[in-house]
């Protein structure tokens, strides 16, 4: 969505951050002060019923032994929760099983930008470990705080060297710090991945799908060496034309300018965001709870009859979600206009219309990043179909790098979080994320030549050659056919590689760790020496399957 806009602050990427222009209605210009000024005039209230809730559960108190002070008690805890201000739970996670045995894990912030931190997962692991794939999950940044997906860390932090994006509330960013839309959240992305310097895999949960593919297809087609190897997304709304929900086809309906005027107020005093455009929490959890208001009612109501039965187990539950569902952070105005007309209304990126920064997201350019697609049967905000959207898209992948799976009746949350997760999900993306690690060998050696790399991008690490591949290679005086070709580098400029579909920068660098340095060697590979590759390039059979002699020759005009 195009916005009025004036320089505010020094931004990382592309100049200056921009702050938006007032676009809201007067009605919902007071609106948070009016919440603000509400929750302040029940705090008495909530002391007092917090007290009352102290006191008719004290067993020295006669009353709290009847059926009548039981229901006093609960009464005032179901009043005081629904009332209260939920603030950021904590991740909770100390420990976790890690082949066989039980370590610690210590949560660390490597990495920051005013709207979000990447936290480390760090595992107290057994000396010896071999090194575990790095995994970045990137939380999605529509209402809740990226404490939704303790579960999903929990899951996949056995094997997996876990890093989690943990997107900041708007109300707590100064204006000074600029504004942060989807352009924003992109760059953050990228950044993240030269931090990581590609050596990850990367999981989008739900609304982050759209972003995540959109860095992988920019960093792509700059020939960006930092790449990560694999990108799962899960639940994301990629084309929301397929199978559309009640979400979807609300924002077509209504139009973005109608979310602006309705939706969009500023963060009032004495927050430290004061005067931000935000779509703030308070009406995101409003939509959230009247999408399934029946639900939730139930929900209170059964709460209430477990304090007064004396179920501590089932009431305990119910705070352990709910301390989590209740607890919902500010957008900033920017990001979720941009989000909402980008994605839901205009449909943009499957339309091939997106852009990141004024140049296109074109899907088509991915070769190198694995994708794998999971969605739900009952998903009710992110259609069936509309994650498994992105394969269509990514029309140069190969079909051993692409991967959907459909999860039986889970609805969205039980996508990236529950039993089912854990059970049937969780596993297949380790699997996933396995196939798509390098094998050992491959790791060792540097490409010859690095693509073109976006600004700022720093240059990748120096490993040592391995043996070659293919028997002969390299040695011009005992292969007849290509004796100037297999020059080495340092004699002659080697050519680029990665000009055939399914070669990137890494595998580059095994074929001239093979000592095959030009397009000729490939167009001129015995039936022989391409067995001996595609026994030994994961996944197997990737030189016969993705034709790497055939491209080779019309590279070539070889015959």
């Amino acid at each position: 969505m195009a916005r009025t806009a004036k320089t505010s602050g020094i931004g990382e990427f592309g100049g200056a951050p921009v702050a938006t222009e007032w676009g809201g209605s007067a009605a919902t210009m007071p609106l948070y002060w009016l919440f603000e000024a509400t929750q302040a005039s029940l705090g008495p209230a909530r002391a007092l019923a917090d007290a009352g809730r102290m006191y008719f559960k004290n067993p020295v108190n006669p009353l709290a032994h009847t059926e009548w002070g039981r229901k006093v008690g609960a009464l005032c805890e179901v009043f005081e929760r629904a009332t209260r201000r939920y603030g950021k739970p904590d991740f909770g996670i100390v420990t976790t099983p890690v082949r066989g045995q039980r370590v610690a894990v210590t949560e660390r912030v490597v990495w920051s930008r005013p709207f979000c931190d990447l936290i480390r997962f760090e595992r107290d692991a057994p000396s010896g470990m071999r090194k575990q794939p790095k995994l970045l999950i990137v939380a999605p940044m529509s209402g809740h705080y990226a404490t939704l997906l303790r579960g999903t860390v929990e899951a996949m932090l056995p094997d997996h060297d876990v890093y989690l994006t943990d997107w900041t509330d708007a109300r707590l960013v100064p204006l000074t710090d600029g504004a942060f839309d989807l352009d924003d959240y992109i760059d953050y992305l990228i950044s993240i991945f030269h931090f990581l310097r590609g050596d990850c895999h990367v999981m989008a949960v739900c609304q982050p799908a759209v972003p995540v593919i959109a860095a992988v297809a920019r960093m792509e087609a700059e020939g960006d060496a930092y790449v990560p190897r694999s990108m799962t997304l899960m639940g994301g709304p990629i084309d929301t034309r397929v199978n559309p929900t009640a979400v979807n086809e609300v924002a077509v309906q209504r139009g973005t300018e109608w979310f602006q005027r309705n939706a969009v107020t500023v963060v009032p005093w004495p927050h430290p965001g004061v005067m931000r455009q935000v779509y703030p929490g308070f009406l995101q959890l409003t939509g959230f709870v009247t999408m399934n208001l029946d639900r939730h009612v139930s929900a209170h109501y059964d709460f209430f009859n477990h304090l007064v039965d004396g179920d501590g187990d089932s009431a305990e539950k119910h705070r352990e979600f709910y301390d989590e569902y209740l607890a919902v952070m500010d957008l900033s105005a920017e990001f979720y206009l941009q989000t909402v007309d980008t994605v839901f209304v205009r449909q943009a990126l499957p339309k091939g219309e997106m852009t990141h920064r004024g140049k296109p997201v074109d899907c088509s350019k991915i070769k190198r990043c694995a994708l794998l697609t999971i969605e739900g049967e009952r998903d009710d905000i992110s259609g069936v179909g509309q994650t498994k959207a992105a394969h269509a898209l990514c029309t140069a992948l190969s079909d051993d790098k692409k991967a959907h799976y459909l999860q039986e009746r889970v609805g969205h949350y039980g996508v990236f979080n529950g039993s089912r997760f854990r059970s049937e999900i969780a596993p297949r993306i380790r699997d996933f994320i396995l196939s798509n690690e390098p094998r050992s060998e491959m790791a060792a050696p540097s490409p010859a030549k690095r693509p073109q790399e976006t600004t700022g991008v720093a240059a990748a690490e120096k490993v040592e050659p391995i043996a070659p591949l293919v028997e002969g290679a390299g040695k011009a005086d005992d292969d007849p056919k290509a004796p100037a070709e297999a020059s080495p580098p340092e004699t002659q400029e080697p050519d680029d590689l990665t000009r055939i579909v399914g070669v990137g920068p890494k595998l580059q660098g095994v074929l001239n760790g093979a000592g095959i340095y030009r397009l000729a060697q490939i167009a001129r590979l015995t039936p022989a020496e391409v067995a001996s590759l595609d026994g030994k390039i994961a996944p197997a059979g990737r030189v016969t399957r993705e034709k790497w002699v055939e491209q080779a020759i019309r590279l070539t005009g070889l015959q």
